[in-house]
């Protein structure tokens, strides 16, 4: 993990110095521009910036592009607002680039902001540690995507990928819901999906390792772990270890759904919390019914071959049918801003 102060000397007149620049990459579907033009500007004046560019984002160009328009034009942060697809975009194209990514969170899910504890209620908090938290070196996960068409696609992200069952969920989510309830759309989903769901045979390698099977109802690779709803799906997840925390669901019928429940809700959102509760897991950690419904692995790169192709997604964007994926972390590729003094 790499942390840097970016708090300039108040002492400092902004006209003996060259003066930094913003960028604010914004979907204007999710976002009350003018609520947030008045937020950065009088946060980038207080700290003594130069005037912000502004970027908006289109069908067309979902953020890509007018990020790399941005970094030609000698930024030194871009600021995002949007859901978690214009956060996973614009972070493609700041990956590798020494200029940090600051989250204003305006979406359903705002994932990576969850993962790093920045404030979701408060649109003038996230926009001042934009400006004068920390920089921190955050792992990107990188996928290159076969279609059936044997097409290849290179896509970052910054949560989580998913291949069987969860992209189906995402495919099923309804725009209309998501946008009057939020995150509880991907429930409905769910609900709707789960029991049209079947499961799948996957070929399977963690890095040089020999190739493994497995028949799955989705495989889930992580980048860190928290999902909406503050549920602590992959507790052990972080985003600054260069590692993949991978997620195998194998559930038989609604039982086998109810462990993997009661294995995140009880386990990981209560015993983890405490070290009696810990050992409670380790003392218990027997339950073979729950360890075939969920299993966990660790590793810098995967590639899962289905059987048959299969729906995939990251980061909630969803990617249709794919023939294979091959996923890796790329480690402190992203630069973001985060609370002064997190501690991770």
């Amino acid at each position: 993990m790499r942390v840097q102060s970016t708090s300039s000397a108040p002492d400092t007149p902004a006209e003996s110095r060259n003066q930094s620049r913003a960028a604010v990459v914004y979907n204007p579907v999710k976002t009350d521009v003018v609520r947030l033009r008045a937020g950065v500007t009088a946060a980038a004046a207080a700290a003594g910036w130069a005037e912000t560019l502004w970027f908006e984002t289109s069908v067309e160009d979902p953020g890509q592009r007018i990020t790399r328009t941005a970094l030609r034009q000698g930024v030194d942060l871009v600021l995002v607002a949007g859901g978690d697809g214009t956060v996973r975009a614009v972070a493609e194209s700041l990956r590798g680039a020494e200029v940090p990514l600051g989250l204003l969170p305006v979406g359903t899910g705002n994932l990576l902001a969850r993962n790093l504890q920045l404030p979701l209620n408060s649109l003038d908090d996230a926009i001042g540690i934009a400006f004068t938290g920390d920089t921190m070196a955050i792992d990107l996960g990188v996928a290159s995507v076969t279609f059936p068409d044997e097409r290849i696609d290179d896509h970052v992200f910054l949560v989580m990928a998913g291949l069987g069952l969860d992209a189906q969920m995402i495919a099923a989510t309804r725009p209309d819901l998501k946008k009057q309830v939020g995150w509880l759309a991907y429930v409905d989903a769910g609900m709707r999906a789960i029991p049209k769901a079947e499961p799948f045979r996957i070929r399977y390698n963690l890095g040089a390792r020999s190739e493994h099977q497995a028949q799955v109802s989705t495989i889930l690779v992580a980048n860190c772990g928290v999902l909406p709803g503050n549920i602590q799906f992959l507790p052990e997840a972080r985003l600054d270890d260069g590692i993949l925390d991978i997620a195998v669901l194998q559930p038989r019928g609604v039982v086998g759904w109810l462990k993997i429940w009661r294995r995140v809700t009880w386990q990981n959102g209560v015993l983890r919390r405490s070290a009696v509760g810990r050992r409670i897991i380790e003392l218990t950690d027997t339950d073979s019914g729950d360890q075939r419904a969920m299993t966990t692995l660790l590793g810098t790169d995967i590639r899962i071959v289905p059987e048959k192709p299969q729906q995939f997604e990251l980061d909630g964007d969803e990617f249709g049918l794919v023939t294979s994926v091959f996923l890796r972390a790329d480690a402190g590729a992203l630069l973001v801003r985060v609370s002064a003094g997190l501690s991770r």
